[in-house]
C-alpha cells in the first residue's frame, strides 16, 4: 500500500518512488536534487497511476525541455487507425508528451488506445470532450458535469490535463473592457467564456477548484493550467488580459500544492521577439517558479504553411530564458488537420529549439552530443554523422541523393571540401584540387 498520493507529495515525505528514480537517472541528476524540486513545485512528473506503459518524463527547472505532440480526431478527420499512426509516429520520433485534442464523438476508445500503447505522457483537454461525451449543446452542460469528464479522463490514466480555471468572470471583464485584435482564440478557453456568457455562471473549473484539485490528487493527474487569454497575435501579446490571467494562474498554483497536486503553467502564443525573455521572467515570477510550457510563442502572424519555423524561433528563445515544455506546431497550422508528414516537420522543428535551448541553460550532456556530431564530421565520418543525426533518415536521403566523386566530400564542395582539405594537409599529404587521383 503507497503512503503517498502523488508524487509531489511523496517527495515532501522523502519518498524515492519509482518514477523520481527513473526522471533522476535520465537527467543525470541526483535524486535529493530532484525531490528537493518536486516537492517545492518547481519540477512536474505527470504519472497517471493508470498509465502503466509510461516512461515517465520530469517536467522544469534543470531538466532537459520537453516537446508535446498535438493530435485526435475531429468532426472532419475522424479516423482513428490515422491518428493512431501519429501516436506511434511521435513514440518513435522521442516526443516526451503527447496530447489528445480530440474534439468529436465518443473519444473514449482513442484515449484508452493511445495510454494503453504510448510510453509517452499523455494529456488531454476535457473541456474539448465534453460536447460530444454529452451530446448536448454547450450551454445545456452543467459544471458537475464538466467535472465528471475530468474524472473519467483520470480514470482513464492520463497524466495531466488542460483546465482553463484562469478566465473566470472577473477574467472576462477584464477583457471586455480591453479590446483585442484577435479575441480569445484558445479553443476550451473560447468555449468556457461562451459558456459563461450563455448561462450567467461562474467558470466550473474556478468555482469548484477544490474538487477539481481532489479528483487529480487522487489519480495523481498534473494539472497543466490553461491560458484561455494567451494571444492569438502579435498585436495582442503581453496585454491586460493575458496579464490578468496570469495573475490568477499563480493563486491557482498555490492552491494546488497545498494539496499536493502538480502544476504546469501553460504560456503564450503569438508573441514578438523582444517581448518573449520579459514573458518568460514575468510567468516564472508570478506562479512561483512552476514549470512553463509554451506554444510557440509564433513570432510572426504572417508564415502559414512555415509556422513550424515560427515556433521553433520563439520556443529556443523561451526555453533558453526559462520555458521547460514547448508545444509543437506544423506547417499546418491555423490551416487544417496537420497529417503525417506535418506532424514530422513540427516534431523536428520543436527537437530543434528544445535542444538549442539546453545547450544555452548548460543541461548536462546537451553539448555531448552535438560534440560527437563535430567529432564524426571532423573526421568525414558519414556513417556515424547519420547514427547521430536527429532525423538519420532524411540525412541519409539526402546524401543518396547526389553522390560525390570522392566519398571524403559531398557535392556542394567536392575536393575543395575544406575538412578534407585540412585532413590531407595536416596529415602531410598533397592537395589535389584539379587531379583525378586522390
Amino acid at each position: 500500500m503507497k503512503n503517498y498520493t502523488t508524487q509531489m507529495d511523496a517527495a515532501r515525505k522523502g519518498i524515492i518512488t519509482k518514477e523520481i528514480e527513473a526522471v533522476a537517472k535520465k537527467e543525470r541528476m541526483e535524486t535529493s536534487k530532484l525531490m528537493e524540486l518536486v516537492a517545492s513545485g518547481r519540477v512536474a512528473i505527470p504519472a497517471n497511476k493508470n498509465h502503466v506503459s509510461l516512461s515517465p518524463e520530469g517536467v522544469g527547472e534543470g531538466l532537459r525541455t520537453k516537446i508535446n505532440v498535438n493530435l485526435g480526431i475531429s468532426k472532419d478527420c475522424r479516423c482513428i487507425d490515422t491518428e493512431l499512426e501519429k501516436v506511434q509516429k511521435a513514440i518513435d520520433m522521442k516526443a516526451e508528451a503527447i496530447m489528445d485534442l480530440s474534439s468529436f464523438g465518443k473519444t473514449e476508445e482513442f484515449r484508452k488506445r493511445v495510454v494503453e500503447m504510448s510510453p509517452a505522457m499523455i494529456g488531454t483537454v476535457p473541456m474539448y470532450d465534453a460536447v460530444g461525451f454529452y451530446d448536448k449543446e454547450l450551454k445545456d452542460i452543467t459544471a458537475s458535469e464538466f467535472l465528471d469528464v475530468v474524472k473519467k479522463h483520470a480514470e482513464d490514466g492520463v497524466d495531466f490535463m488542460t483546465i482553463h480555471a484562469g478566465v473566470n468572470r472577473e477574467t472576462a471583464h477584464i477583457f471586455k473592457r480591453n479590446s483585442r485584435l484577435t479575441n480569445i482564440v484558445s479553443r476550451g478557453g473560447s468555449l468556457l467564456y461562451a459558456w459563461m456568457e450563455l448561462t450567467g455562471n461562474e467558470n466550473p473549473f474556478y468555482e469548484y477548484y477544490d474538487e477539481l484539485l481532489d479528483i487529480c490528487a487522487q489519480y495523481d493527474v498534473t494539472i497543466s493550467l490553461g491560458d484561455a487569454c494567451r494571444p492569438g497575435s502579435i498585436a495582442d501579446s503581453t496585454d491586460a488580459s493575458q496579464i490578468k490571467e496570469l495573475i490568477l494562474l499563480g493563486e491557482l498554483t498555490k492552491r494546488a500544492w497545498e494539496k499536493n497536486v502538480q502544476i504546469i503553467v501553460e504560456g503564450p502564443g503569438h508573441m514578438s521577439l523582444n517581448e518573449i525573455q520579459s514573458n518568460m521572467l514575468l510567468q516564472k515570477k508570478l506562479c512561483h517558479g512552476a514549470p512553463f510550457y509554451v506554444l510557440g510563442p509564433i513570432v510572426t502572424d504572417v508564415a502559414p504553411g512555415y509556422d513550424h519555423i515560427t515556433s521553433a524561433i520563439g520556443g529556443a528563445i523561451a526555453a533558453a530564458s526559462g520555458a521547460d515544455f514547448l508545444c509543437y506546431v506544423t506547417p499546418a497550422e491555423h490551416l487544417r488537420l496537420p497529417d503525417l508528414d506535418d506532424m514530422k516537420e513540427g516534431i523536428i522543428a520543436s527537437r530543434i529549439a528544445a535542444h538549442a535551448a539546453d545547450i544555452a541553460k548548460g543541461i548536462p550532456g546537451a553539448r555531448d552530443w552535438d560534440n560527437s556530431m563535430s567529432k564524426a564530421r571532423a573526421e568525414l565520418d558519414w556513417e556515424k554523422m547519420f547514427e547521430l543525426s536527429m532525423d538519420p533518415e532524411k540525412a541519409r536521403r539526402y546524401r543518396a541523393s547526389s553522390v560525390p566523386a570522392h566519398e571524403d566530400s559531398c557535392t556542394m564542395c567536392g575536393k575543395m571540401c575544406a575538412v578534407r582539405t585540412m585532413n590531407r594537409v595536416m596529415a602531410g599529404k598533397d592537395i589535389n584540387i584539379l587531379r583525378n587521383d586522390d
